[in-house]
């Protein structure tokens, strides 16, 4: 591979996901990326000289990274207006309280933010009742020959037109209008709503400032769709679930409308059965055999659902809760009661004692309403954003200590530096100045280890990683190291903090999904184990995307993606295939320890949860001051072992908050083509003669200018959540 990028993935993401066009029209190298994201922190963050020279050496070898936000929009005049400060980070949780915070959210997604909201009944019935029925008509987009940023709202007798305007806000305030509408005092009958779109760019514009172009397909439904919600309340208050959809039709509009993924956590009451099975039978099958999505109910897959328990839940729920993830991936529960103790760490002096009471303290305080989830749940707090950077573990030497402090050193002043934004809004700049937050993470833990311990490592995880004198040797070393960078990291934000007259952090470091920034070094996502020693990993693109056509001449092969069927409904093989409109390109992967003696014999597949879990909770312990994201797959017959533990965990207070299940097959045929396919060595040898026999050029930059064009790109970078889960069917 090239010396910029160690990764055969690096290339394919970087350029896909974090090159944003120069002035002259071409993407960005990777030097000039680090360019442009690190003039953009020093002029932030009034950094030093030293500092400057710091996280230009680790971000160049990419030992530490800013946040995936940062990477695309930082060092851009669109970041430097205050109104845009919130598209700088990752993610976001608000307590849904009022009209504005649903509006809030619509914002953030098309600032490209996760999006968490807290949907418990104490906060949602905060909401104006539905008083009025809405019966929507939309003109066509694009009509007008003239530009209006701003939506205006008038009204003549029981007719109101809502005139949407070209731009985020405008898209904003109108979906706010409509929802002032709805609750309004004083109006008489049915309430006809003209909502105008002549105004709003047709599909296909650049949007300039962000990046990406126009697509308001979803636009012109989104108001008749809301307002069927909003009608069913009339003359009552929404319920939690009824507030949830009405965000997740924003989403739609919103990841419809060019921002690419969605990231969502909608965290609702334990006891909340309508929230707990909203998401059952989602998918109905048809007499026919085909596969079905409730219409009624298709926005809810924009999120994740979290079920928030205030009491330790008993070993009956943690296994219901284990099992009903295991086949739908929703029912999580979350400990709240140990996410406080957490977000108020310098207050919170006899933990245990503090969980014993926990059931009885006022949820409305701002100090125990900090229990707020982000997408991937690694981010805990009350109304904020986080900022997250990113230690690249799979890149360094595990000898080289003085490599790694410098490394958690730089991620502090990443994530420190943002804290000098002046938030416009007045909900989340107050929660700032009472609790900062930030988010120091790593990824490729799992490699870093395979290459300090060896295969003698890998086979204790075989093992399930019991307790015999050499696994509590692994299980001391493993902990020194986590409690060793955690240090490193909280006197790096701490220390910047105090110079710059800033409140300190309380709890500084986290652990993210990591899926897409990790494709640049070849990092195994986080915490987790990779799939395997060496697989296939796809990465999906539209058709003869330019980026993808570079693929094919660096030698790398492309097939349909699982959404591409022909008319029996059997997927396509040809990717030149008429109805095909999405490629997968197939890249042979290797981990950095695959060669390692002995290490590719041990079956990564075969680990445990229970092992997993373990792993999980020594970082979750030892390195975490949030929670640490989490997705530990398991096997059906696990499901009652794995609910146990976590039921251990939260009864022995070891720290759990939250993490995700996925189920876990051992056959491949049960989802074709997905992100990940393990291989054996003999495999990857043949893909990679393959790739080495088609490959026309070893320049993948010179290669992508011959297909590129000097226009906006397509998508707008990364998503808010850095997650793989978002890969999987939903």
């Amino acid at each position: 591979m090239s010396k910029t990028f160690p990764a055969p993935t690096a290339f394919p993401v970087f350029y896909r996901t974090y090159s944003r066009r120069t002035p002259r029209g071409a993407r960005e190298t990777w030097p000039e990326t680090c360019d442009r994201t690190l003039s953009g922190l020093a002029r932030l963050g009034s950094l030093t000289a030293a500092e400057v020279d710091l996280l230009t050496r680790h971000q160049t070898a990419l030992h530490c990274l800013p946040s995936g936000r940062w990477l695309w929009v930082g060092g851009t005049p669109w970041v430097e207006q205050p109104a845009n400060f919130p598209g700088a980070y990752n993610c976001t949780s608000t307590n849904i309280t009022s009209w504005e915070s649903l509006a809030d959210l619509m914002d953030l997604a098309m600032m490209g933010c996760g999006t968490g909201a807290v949907l418990e009944s104490h906060y949602v019935s905060q909401l104006p009742p539905v008083r009025n029925l809405l019966l929507p008509q939309t003109t066509p987009i694009g009509t007008s020959p003239g530009r209006q940023e701003d939506t205006s709202v008038s009204r003549v007798s029981n007719l109101t037109t809502i005139r949407v305007g070209d731009s985020r806000r405008g898209w904003v305030d109108s979906y706010l209008a409509l929802l002032r509408l709805a609750s309004e005092e004083g109006l008489e009958g049915i309430q006809e709503v003209q909502v105008d779109l002549s105004a709003v760019r047709a599909a296909g514009e650049p949007l300039k400032g962000f990046g990406g172009v126009a697509n308001p397909v979803k636009l012109s439904s989104l108001y008749g769709r809301c307002a069927r919600i909003l009608n069913r309340a009339v003359g009552r208050q929404l319920t939690p679930l009824e507030v949830c959809l009405l965000i997740d039709e924003a989403a739609m509009t919103v990841v419809a409308g060019n921002i690419r993924r969605s990231a969502g956590m909608r965290q609702f009451s334990a006891d909340d059965q309508e929230a707990a099975m909203a998401k059952q039978n989602l998918w109905q099958q048809g007499s026919d055999g085909q596969w079905r999505i409730d219409p009624e109910r298709d926005a809810l897959r924009m999120a994740n659902h979290t079920r928030v328990f205030h009491r330790k839940p008993t070993l009956q729920e943690c296994i219901d809760s284990v099992r009903s993830q295991y086949h739908s991936g929703e029912g999580a529960i979350q400990w709240a009661g140990e996410a406080v103790a957490r977000a108020n760490v310098d207050l919170v002096k006899g933990r245990k004692a503090f969980l014993a009471s926990y059931p009885n303290v006022n949820l409305r305080s701002d100090r125990m309403a900090r229990y707020g989830l982000n997408p991937c749940g690694e981010i805990i707090g009350s109304n904020f954003f986080c900022n997250l950077s990113e230690i690249h573990l799979n890149t360094l030497n595990p000898a080289d200590t003085a490599a790694q402090k410098e490394a958690f050193r730089a991620g502090g002043l990443w994530v420190a530096a943002l804290l000098h934004h002046k938030l416009t809004n007045p909900v989340y700049r107050k929660s700032r100045k009472e609790d900062p937050i930030v988010g120091v993470s790593f990824t490729g833990l799992f490699d870093f280890f395979v290459n300090a311990f060896g295969v003698e490592w890998l086979e204790w995880w075989a093992q399930g990683r019991p307790l015999t004198p050499e696994g509590l040797g692994y299980r001391s070393a493993e902990a020194d190291c986590l409690r060793t960078w955690r240090r490193i990291a909280h006197d790096a934000v701490w220390s910047y903090c105090d110079r710059h007259h800033l409140k300190r952090p309380n709890r500084c470091t986290t652990v993210q999904p990591a899926g897409t920034k990790s494709l640049l070094t070849g990092a195994s996502p986080g915490w987790h184990p990779p799939k395997a020693a060496r697989f296939i990993r796809r990465i999906t693109f539209r058709r003869g995307d330019p980026v993808a056509l570079a693929c094919l001449d660096y030698g790398y092969s492309v097939v349909p993606s699982q959404s591409d069927k022909d008319e029996d409904g059997r997927l396509l093989d040809d990717p030149y295939h008429p109805r095909c409109t999405e490629w997968l390109v197939e890249i042979p992967v290797a981990t950095s320890w695959a060669d390692l003696p002995g290490c590719d014999q041990v079956d990564i597949s075969r680990f445990s949860a229970l092992a997993q879990f373990d792993f999980y909770m020594q970082v979750q312990r030892h390195y975490t001051t949030h929670n640490t994201s989490a997705t530990i797959e398991l096997r059906e017959a696990e499901i009652e072992a794995l609910g146990a533990r976590i039921h251990q965990a939260i009864q022995e207070d070891e720290g759990y908050v939250s993490a995700a299940l996925l189920a876990r097959f051992d056959s491949l045929e049960t989802f074709p083509r997905l992100p990940f396919e393990p291989v054996s060595k003999e495999r990857y040898q043949e893909l990679m003669a393959g790739v080495e026999g088609r490959r026309k050029t070893a320049d993948f930059g010179a290669s992508l200018q011959q297909y590129d064009f000097p226009i906006a790109q397509t998508e707008a970078g990364p998503a808010g959540c850095d997650s793989d889960k978002c890969l999987f069917p939903a």
